[in-house]
């Protein structure tokens, strides 16, 4: 059955080799009438950074530096996602409070206890996404408060995936211009009803 397939000819391999990986090229310069799509980080050609909710929250900043992201999803055993988490939860005041109310040191906090859980994440759909402009999604950042944005899509069977990521750091870089999209107290009572989260 082999007769009609010579073998191919092999070789070592040598020192420093690196691997393939995937690799999204997005327009450096982008313009709010700009396809969203190329401020987005399409997961179909650029692998998701992930960690485990029962990672500490010192081993998410270290990925989060070591990939060059502001945002991890946090998945299960099963890579379902279960959460995400940023840099503003795991260098904001959140882990202290954590390690204050439960009487621990703040290395052993667990990104399941900052992380944002599915259940109270705010998504946009793929679908609006392939048909609105870069200038959509800071408006939709904005008005959310948020520095990130999930998108997602379903498949022929109707099951719902992240698609995308988009990142205000990154748009605004794309743009050239500063994004300011975290939400600032008004009046008084703002700030202390702020103060009391």
């Amino acid at each position: 059955m082999l007769r009609d397939y010579s073998p191919l000819a092999s070789a070592y391999i040598q020192a420093d080799v690196g691997y393939a990986q995937p690799t999204q090229t997005t327009p450096d310069r982008v313009m709010l009438d700009s396809p969203a799509t190329d401020a987005m980080t399409d997961l179909t050609r650029l692998t998701a950074v992930i960690i485990l909710a029962g990672d500490g929250v010192d081993e998410a900043h270290r990925r989060m530096i070591q990939r060059g992201v502001r945002l991890l999803l946090v998945v299960d055993q099963d890579r379902k996602v279960l959460g995400v988490i940023t840099a503003n939860d795991v260098l904001g005041e959140k882990p202290v409070r954590i390690a204050v109310e439960r009487g621990m040191r703040r290395e052993e906090v667990l990104v399941r206890d900052i992380m944002t859980p599915r259940e109270r994440l705010q998504v946009l759909a793929m679908e609006q996404v392939q048909t609105a402009k870069v200038g959509h999604i800071v408006a939709t950042l904005k008005q959310a408060g948020r520095q990130h944005a999930l998108v997602l899509e379903c498949d022929d069977k109707g099951r719902q995936r992240v698609r995308g990521i988009f990142s205000s750091t990154q748009i605004a870089r794309q743009l050239g211009i500063a994004i300011q999209t975290s939400v600032v107290a008004q009046t008084f009572s703002e700030i202390e009803a702020m103060l009391a989260r």
